[in-house]
C-alpha cells in the first residue's frame, strides 16, 4: 500500500500548491492508494470551511486531519460531525463535535487513521498516550490486527512525538508529527516496524516565516505588540511523505520525505 501524506496545508497559497503538486506527484511515483493532508491552516491560517473540505475532494484527498485550529471556524462543525473522511485530534472531550479515529476505504484496501494532539506546550488536552491505547483496539476489532493505521500526531515538542512513536511502536504502521511546519530530517522506521518523523513540515509559502510574511510577523519579535499575519506567497512547496506499507503486517516497509518546490 502506498500513502500519500501531507504537512499541514498552510493558507490559499498552501492549497494552490497542493492543487499543483498532487498531479506531479502521483506521475512521477506511479499514483497512491491513499492520500491524506493536514487541513488546520487550510483557511487563511486558521480552520476549515465546507468550500475548501470540497476542493480537496476534488483534488483526491481521501482524508483530511487536523489539530488544535480546527476550532477556528464554528460553521465547520456540522461537517466534522457528518463527514466521515476529516478528522479531529480524537483526545479532546467526546462532546466535541466530529471523529478522531475511523477507517477510510478506496478500491477494495483499508487505511486506519487516528488523529491526536500533545500535551507539551499546548492547551489541556487528555493524554494521548492512553487516548491511542484504546481507540487503536477499536480499529483493530473492526478490521483486523494487521490492519495499517496511520497517526497523525499534532503537537510542539520533538520529545514527546519521539514518545509516542516509540510507544506505539509495532502497534501501528506510522506515527506522523505535524504542527510546527518545518520539515525534520529523521524519517525512518522504528525496531518493531513503525515509521516516524518528527513533522511531516508544511505545504504552503516557505519564503517567510511557517508559511506567512516574515514582515507580518517581525513586529511580534521586535515590540511584543499584536500583528497581522499575512499568507506568503513566495517559496511554494509541496513537503509531506509517502509511506510504502506491509498489507499482510500492517507495518511500514518504507518512508520517503518528500520536498517539492513549485
Amino acid at each position: 500500500m502506498k500513502v500519500l501524506f501531507s504537512g499541514d496545508v498552510a493558507w490559499n497559497t498552501g492549497r494552490a500548491t497542493l492543487a499543483a503538486a498532487l498531479p506531479v506527484l502521483k506521475k512521477k511515483y506511479g499514483g497512491f492508494d491513499f492520500v491524506i493532508v493536514n487541513c488546520e491552516n487550510a483557511a487563511h491560517g486558521k480552520g476549515m470551511t465546507d468550500k475548501i473540505f470540497d476542493e480537496f475532494i476534488a483534488l483526491g484527498v481521501d482524508a483530511m486531519t487536523s489539530g488544535n485550529h480546527i476550532w477556528d471556524k464554528p460553521a465547520f462543525f456540522s461537517t466534522l460531525d457528518s463527514e466521515t473522511r476529516v478528522f479531529r485530534p480524537a483526545n479532546y472531550a467526546p462532546s466535541c463535535p466530529g471523529r478522531g479515529h475511523g477507517i477510510i476505504e478506496r478500491k477494495g484496501k483499508k487505511l486506519g487513521i487516528l488523529n491526536l494532539e500533545g500535551q507539551v506546550f499546548l492547551p489541556p488536552i487528555d493524554s494521548p498516550f492512553s487516548c491511542a491505547d484504546s481507540l487503536i483496539d477499536e480499529l483493530k476489532e473492526q478490521c483486523g490486527e494487521n490492519l495499517p493505521i496511520l497517526v497523525d500526531f499534532h503537537a510542539e515538542a520533538t520529545s514527546e512525538k519521539q514518545a509516542l512513536a516509540y510507544y506505539l511502536d509495532g502497534k501501528v504502521s506510522a506515527v506522523l508529527g505535524t504542527h510546527t511546519h518545518v520539515q525534520t530530517a529523521d524519517a525512518r522506521i522504528l525496531h518493531h516496524g513503525t515509521a516516524f518523523i518528527c513533522d511531516v513540515g508544511m505545504t504552503g509559502g516557505h519564503e517567510g516565516i511557517l508559511g506567512v510574511k516574515y514582515e507580518s510577523v517581525m513586529q511580534k519579535f521586535l515590540t511584543g505588540l499584536p500583528c497581522k499575519f499575512e499568507a506568503s506567497e513566495e517559496g511554494a512547496a509541496f513537503n509531506g511523505v509517502i509511506l510504502e506499507l506491509d498489507e499482510v503486517s500492517g507495518l511500514a516497509m518504507n518512508i520517503t520525505p518528500i520536498q517539492l518546490s513549485l
